[in-house]
């Protein structure tokens, strides 16, 4: 018996080992799933702020929080920018961001459907990141001058008539390198894909037209372009559908909104920027009101207006002020060059209709005063050439109308006439780069009573100087067919440049 009870028992540590082995096996299966659980959630260090906004979005989706497309848009340029910052060891300001308010905002949250995050944006990437060297660039030639002259045969700009003019040139010569535009092919003439070449209006249509006919600028490869261009003509918008006489423009806003759903559909550039990479063009007074048909369009887009008032909305930060000119015949052959300074008998010259503020206080001090030296006239003497007095004038008066824009300033600039601006919250065109003051004599209202004392107290030295300027800038401003180097078409898509650049040349003096 004894030696059958010893056979049967185990020694204590033989249990214990059956006891802990299943505990054992429990704990190796836990941490192998485990393992699995954070091997398949691991992203490599280069994937990490690609991933940022993607990983938000399905996080806040999974909490039910639904992320609007701006909060996404502003999340992947955030995260695109810093990872090639990172890489490249080059700080640089953001892409220009929607301006969207308050209220604006919460309408769109309430209104947007939820979205997934996009897959990183490679092709946006690039843009913003050669705009960021450009940007570098620009500044580097402007705290190095002459660095650009040796790059460029044609054309160096330098002198006062210049903010910076060694800032300007490397922007310029950027722009060239770099710059892409898409123009949007929807729409049928007339309200799209054209406008007037030959009126006051003409700009609109001057350049709707380059646009269409091709040029450097232009991609036809949407991913290519910094900026996607809206070309409809709110000139023939209210040639064609405004009705005579009602002043109602809701036809035009509501034919404006069609087109940005009809694109925003069919493209996903509108909605990831919210516009604020598109552009509008308009020479018409009724732009910036047409402008006002969607909310983006007139707080995000760059608006490019004649109009160019600062108290009915207009932002130099944003927005871009457009020439006005007015080409009667459609070209500007004999109309451009004056006389010397010695054959110039008159010292000022206005002629025009009453209309808007201004007009008749200059009226009421000097219309008809029978003084040679300020010819001021409502109406011209008949037989009296109109361009053939300016061109005899030292200083050409150039008040604004009902819109602060004028045709005069542009005119007088062709004829060598020093003009005498008189407007209120008026920017001027091309502004960025182009130094007004040393060419043109700007007054305000106010001081029309003293229009004569202001002007014979500039010196004739000052004078030569100005005139000499105004023959100077006058490149900038002419039209040509096809374009030129810095004339007024490829002016007006560098200050396009600037604002999708986010750049300000002037802030470098």
């Amino acid at each position: 018996m004894r030696t059958s009870s010893s056979s049967s028992s185990y020694p204590p540590y033989i249990l214990l080992f059956f006891i802990l082995l299943p505990l054992l096996l429990v704990l190796l299966l836990a941490f192998s799933l485990n393992s699995k659980q954070y091997s398949s959630s691991w992203s490599p260090p280069w994937l990490s702020s690609a991933s940022t906004a993607a990983s938000a979005a399905l996080e806040a989706e999974a909490d039910g929080v639904a992320l609007t497309q701006k909060e996404i848009f502003a999340s992947n340029i955030s995260s695109s920018a810093s990872s090639i910052e990172a890489d490249d060891h080059i700080s640089f300001s953001p892409a220009p961001q929607p301006a969207v308010s308050s209220n604006e905002l919460i309408q769109l949250e309430d209104s947007s459907p939820p979205v997934r995050a996009r897959r990183r944006d490679v092709h946006l990437e690039r843009l913003e990141f050669n705009l960021a060297k450009a940007r570098a660039s620009i500044t580097f030639a402007a705290q190095n001058p002459n660095k650009t002259s040796a790059e460029d045969k044609d054309y160096v700009p330098i002198g006062p008539v210049y903010r910076n003019p060694y800032a300007f040139h490397r922007s310029y010569l950027e722009m060239e390198r770099l710059f892409k535009v898409y123009v949007y092919e929807e729409g049928e003439p007339p309200l799209f894909h054209d406008g007037p070449c030959r009126s006051i209006y003409s700009m609109e249509g001057r350049f709707i037209y380059n646009m269409e006919m091709g040029n450097r600028f232009r991609t036809r490869n949407p991913e290519q372009a910094h900026v996607h261009f809206l070309p409809f003509s709110v000139v023939k918008m209210v040639k064609f559908i405004y009705q005579p006489k009602t002043f109602d423009i809701t036809p035009i806003k509501r034919t404006i909104v069609d087109y940005i759903n009809v694109i925003s559909s069919r493209y996903p550039y509108w909605n990831r920027s919210l516009g604020a990479d598109h552009f509008m063009l308009s020479c018409h007074d009724w732009g910036p009101h047409a402008s006002k048909s969607l909310p983006y369009l007139y707080s995000n887009s760059i608006r490019v207006l004649c109009n160019a008032n600062t108290s009915e909305g207009f932002k130099p930060l944003k927005d871009v002020s457009l020439p006005e000119i007015n080409l009667k015949t459609g070209v500007t052959a004999g109309f451009i060059g004056g006389i010397p300074v010695s054959r110039r008998s008159i010292l000022a010259f206005f002629a025009g209709g009453m209309h808007g503020p201004i007009r008749p206080i200059l009226l009421k001090h000097w219309k008809d005063k029978h003084d040679n030296d300020m010819q001021i006239h409502e109406y011209l003497p008949q037989g009296v050439d109109y361009y053939k007095m300016m061109k005899s004038s030292k200083f050409c008066i150039c008040p604004s109308g009902y819109e602060v824009a004028s045709p005069r300033i542009v005119e007088a600039i062709y004829l060598e006439c020093v003009p005498v601006i008189i407007s209120d919250h008026y920017v001027l065109p091309f502004s960025d780069v182009l130094n007004w003051k040393s060419f043109s004599v700007q007054i305000s209202v106010d001081q029309i009573p003293e229009l004569k004392n202001i002007l014979a107290r500039i010196s004739k030295g000052q004078y030569i100087r100005m005139w000499r300027r105004v023959k100077m800038v006058q490149k900038h401003f002419v039209v040509n067919s096809p374009p030129e180097r810095f004339d007024v078409f490829h002016m007006i898509l560098h200050s396009i440049w600037l604002r999708r650049l986010n750049f300000r040349v002037q802030d470098l003096n």
